[in-house]
């Protein structure tokens, strides 16, 4: 049996018998042996988001709209849109949320500062963790409305 990298541990399962490898950081656990050092999971990420809500969203007003009427599936259309303004490079990601966020954060460029977990919605947080710096996330669903997650440190 070779050494498991570092950080890691490996477990056997109670369920089925098997050997299993846990990351000693973040409690996540794989089957396979891991091929490199476990990654630590910082204590606090930044990141920057351009929120679009909806009528079912918990506050459906914002900064921009009082009363917000479109559907859930017109505000995904609207982040997809963005998204794919950002990706070719035509916007940038501040330039986007400055205008078009509807959070309180759009004056910031999308910028929310540090936070650690707990902080935030389920969904947001894990889709925030789970980026790399400069890293931009597929559009996540929370109950504030839709976003898209730069995750800047």
């Amino acid at each position: 049996m070779s050494d498991v990298p570092e950080g890691w541990e490996r477990k056997i399962s109670r369920s089925n018998n098997k050997e299993y490898f846990l990351n000693i950081y973040t409690k996540e656990s794989q089957w396979d042996m891991p091929t490199a050092p476990a990654k630590q999971q910082s204590a606090t990420v930044q990141a920057s988001h351009l929120l679009v809500k909806h009528k079912d969203s918990r506050r459906p007003s914002s900064w921009r709209e009082e009363n917000i009427t479109r559907s859930k599936e017109e505000a995904i259309k609207i982040l997809e849109g963005f998204r794919e303004q950002i990706v070719s490079g035509e916007k940038q990601f501040a330039e986007l949320a400055s205008q078009y966020s509807d959070c309180s954060s759009a004056k910031r460029g999308g910028d929310l500062g540090p936070f650690g977990r707990g902080q935030m919605q389920k969904p947001f947080e894990d889709a925030t963790y789970s980026l790399d710096i400069g890293e931009m996330s597929e559009i996540i669903s929370t109950d504030s409305g839709v976003h898209i997650i730069l995750r800047t440190a």
